[in-house]
């Protein structure tokens, strides 16, 4: 039994859970090392206070699991069977009298949940999720030397997207190459779909990319993330083609200042809240206060977005070995938008800076 699933029971035990049943792809990943996204199909994980786990799945992904390293029982099923027969059956060889099940509420949908509750009539259902994101929040030293290299080859991409802004370029020109420079390096997947905003564009803090030429005096937003062996990165830079204006370059150095501050902030002991308010405080002492409409930052990890939130109201205290973003920006219509981000972990004393593309205002000619 892994240290996770340990975790998870001696958390059960606590709280009088019989069954935990996990059926989001990100916790299973998490709990078992196995990942699968399988549509309207079920994917499910139980674990029990005592007795053995079961991972449940289509039977098609049933030599994954096990190449995967699981080696507690699986549990394929075929398109034609009803895998909530096969659950029951499983779960009641394991125990008698289910009272209380943990579920992902924010997850499981409604049809689901109903499959469940006539399952096991009379049981109480409870959220998994407090428990999960506090288990997910602290990176051991496996999962940090992944999110390094992903944080390491986001900055590859940024430095890609900077070489190819050229005027005339389309904000989809510059993307598409920033992609395939990416898969050239073995990359499938992207950590959300990627950002490349000029001039007016960027003032839309998550705007669309399409045919909006770049042209001098022009702000370029990138934001992206790449995935290794399923942690994500997240990054952000904003660089100037050509010289930009002297409200530009106030905007920039702004928000500069406040992400700079924030990183700087970002110790154990401080909470979410202090973080905040240490950028958002300079972004509106400078007179931009209504231009920041976002929080600071969120969690990084097999999800983009991760908990916690980074906001002006969360008294979460940092601990050592948290992963999140800082992420401060300025966004005003018609001038300029800017956000510059990194991510960050935190060691013993302090907080290590994971990615490294310079935040300096370049300037591309």
């Amino acid at each position: 039994m892994n240290q996770r699933l340990q975790k998870l029971q001696a958390w059960m035990k606590e709280n009088g859970i019989d069954v935990s049943f996990i059926s989001s792809s990100e916790n299973v990943f998490y709990l078992s090392e196995f990942f699968s996204n399988p549509h309207e199909r079920l994917l499910g994980l139980a674990v029990f206070q005592e007795e053995e786990p079961f991972l449940v799945c289509p039977g098609m992904e049933v030599n994954d699991v096990k190449r995967a390293g699981w080696n507690h029982e699986i549990i394929g099923y075929s398109d034609i069977e009803n895998p909530w027969d096969l659950v029951h059956t499983s779960i009641n060889k394991r125990i008698k009298g289910v009272r209380n099940v943990a579920i992902e509420k924010e997850h499981m949908n409604v049809d689901r949940y109903e499959q469940l509750s006539v399952l096991f009539s009379g049981a109480a259902f409870v959220s998994a999720e407090e428990k999960l994101r506090k288990l997910r929040m602290i990176k051991d030293a496996k999962e940090l030397k992944i999110i390094e290299e992903a944080c390491a080859l986001a900055d590859y991409a940024i430095e890609i997207g900077c070489s190819e802004i050229k005027e005339g370029r389309t904000e989809l020109d510059v993307l598409n190459a920033v992609e395939y420079a990416l898969k050239k390096k073995g990359v499938t997947e992207m950590s959300f779909s990627t950002m490349v905003l000029t001039g007016a564009n960027a003032a839309s803090p998550h705007g669309n990319p399409g045919g909006t030429k770049i042209q001098k005096g022009d702000l370029v937003l990138f934001d992206l993330g790449v995935v290794v062996d399923r942690y994500c990165s997240d990054i952000t830079r904003t660089v100037a083609y050509g010289d930009i204006n002297d409200k530009q370059k106030e905007i920039y150095d702004t928000v500069l200042k406040a992400q700079l501050a924030a990183l700087e902030a970002s110790k154990p002991g401080v909470t979410a809240a202090e973080i905040d308010l240490t950028a958002r405080r300079i972004i509106t002492d400078a007179g931009y206060g209504e231009f920041f409409p976002h929080r600071l930052g969120h969690g990084l990890g097999i999800s983009v977005h991760e908990y916690p939130s980074m906001t002006e109201t969360n008294q979460l205290v940092i601990e050592e070995g948290m992963v999140y973003t800082i992420e401060p920006g300025i966004y005003v219509p018609g001038v300029a938008g800017v956000r510059i981000e990194d991510d960050v972990y935190i060691t013993e004393d302090g907080s290590k800076q994971l990615t490294k593309f310079p935040k300096e205002l370049k300037i591309i000619r």
